[in-house]
């Protein structure tokens, strides 16, 4: 990494750092969701695009892997620090409607995923984790290493998380409920008080042991895997004193990760992404509806409201969806759990549909 380092102008990365820093900043001020995971997405197709960066044989080219590798983990650690078990524990009684619905959502949302693969510029394994409902930071920040396309994934799991977020007040009006002052954090729901070194800690001790744990069981993408298991083994031993991630770490992380995938774009990807972007969206909208009757159903089967359902299901903006169920009156502690259980799910899940895919892939080419 020093050496790659060394051979580019400091200064190229120190304005491609500054320009997210403050792109991110003006999103996250009004409330875009992951504002700098966008920031550094857009930042880094620009100077990608420019010359400043990507492919130009005066610029790095690439994310230093231990920086991307740093950036995985830091957000295991955060996905893992939602797994508590006051909250998991509220779905004890409806746990088995709540686990069909979470498969049927998955079924669903990776549904679309096929049927975007067989664009003929999108490969199987890249349209489902480019449509899979939930979790999109992670997905994107192990596409790559799971061999699928991350600047396609990330584009498009981006869009979704968009337009659920700017659907949502639409929703909410037309059942009558008040908005409220819902915000989007990227930090993720407040923690219990605790000291924000303690935070640091957390991250300092299980983001290590956890990679290090995620690559000796030879787990694909275990930088991101191993620290959230890790972190929510922590949390469920209540070790962790109700530590939560630093917000501003989390910032740093997402910026990471959306230059990781914004550097590596290419002139040839912008193109491509114009012709698929109005076939992704077409699917988006699909999946948000087949997940809204997946919320009524829900509701139908467990008891919770109508409006619960809705935010329990929405494929992705889980952070959007906890303010608005805070904001209404809501049920938090289930929409919560519904959305954290499918988040799992299917962060656990991908390396086996990532293998599955690929021996699929293999048959046909075969």
């Amino acid at each position: 990494m020093l050496r790659v380092l060394a051979s580019v102008p400091w200064w190229r990365w120190a304005a491609v750092v500054a320009l997210t820093a403050a792109l991110g900043a003006a999103l996250e001020l009004v409330g875009v969701p992951s504002g700098v995971l966008f920031a550094g997405l857009v930042v880094g197709v620009a100077a990608a695009l420019t010359g400043l960066v990507g492919t130009s044989p005066r610029g790095p080219g690439a994310v230093p892997r231990p920086a991307a590798l740093a950036a995985q983990a830091v957000l295991g650690v955060l996905i893992g620090t939602l797994v508590q078990p006051s909250t998991l524990a509220g779905l004890a009684a409806d746990w088995l409607p709540v686990l069909v619905i979470t498969v049927l959502t998955l079924a669903v949302s990776v549904g679309a995923g096929l049927l975007l693969g067989r664009h003929r510029d999108v490969d199987l394994l890249t349209g489902c984790f480019a449509l899979t409902a939930g979790g999109a930071s992670g997905l994107v920040a192990i596409a790559a290493e799971l061999h699928a396309d991350q600047r396609l994934v990330a584009v498009v799991q981006y869009l979704r998380v968009l337009v659920i977020t700017a659907t949502l007040p639409l929703v909410l009006l037309a059942t009558g409920v008040d908005t409220g002052g819902s915000g989007t954090g990227a930090g993720g729901p407040s923690g219990g008080g605790a000291p924000w070194w303690t935070g640091l800690v957390l991250v300092a001790v299980v983001g290590p042991l956890g990679t290090v744990l995620g690559r000796l069981s030879r787990v694909p993408a275990g930088s991101l895997l191993g620290p959230l298991v890790l972190a929510a083994v922590v949390g469920a031993l209540g070790l962790s004193a109700g530590a939560q991630v630093p917000a501003a770490l989390v910032h740093v992380s997402y910026g990471v990760i959306g230059l990781q995938a914004g550097v590596s774009f290419t002139r040839e990807t912008v193109s491509v992404l114009r012709r698929v972007l109005p076939v992704a969206l077409l699917l988006i909208v699909g999946v948000i509806v087949a997940c809204a009757g997946l919320g009524v159903l829900l509701s139908a089967l467990t008891g919770a409201s109508a409006l619960d359902g809705y935010l329990a299901t929405t494929p992705g903006g889980i952070y959007a969806v906890l303010a608005a169920s805070l904001s209404t009156g809501s049920d938090v502690t289930f929409v919560l759990a519904v959305q954290v259980l499918r988040l799992l799910v299917m962060l656990l899940a991908a390396p086996a549909l990532s293998r599955g895919l690929a021996a699929l892939a293999r048959r046909r080419g075969g």
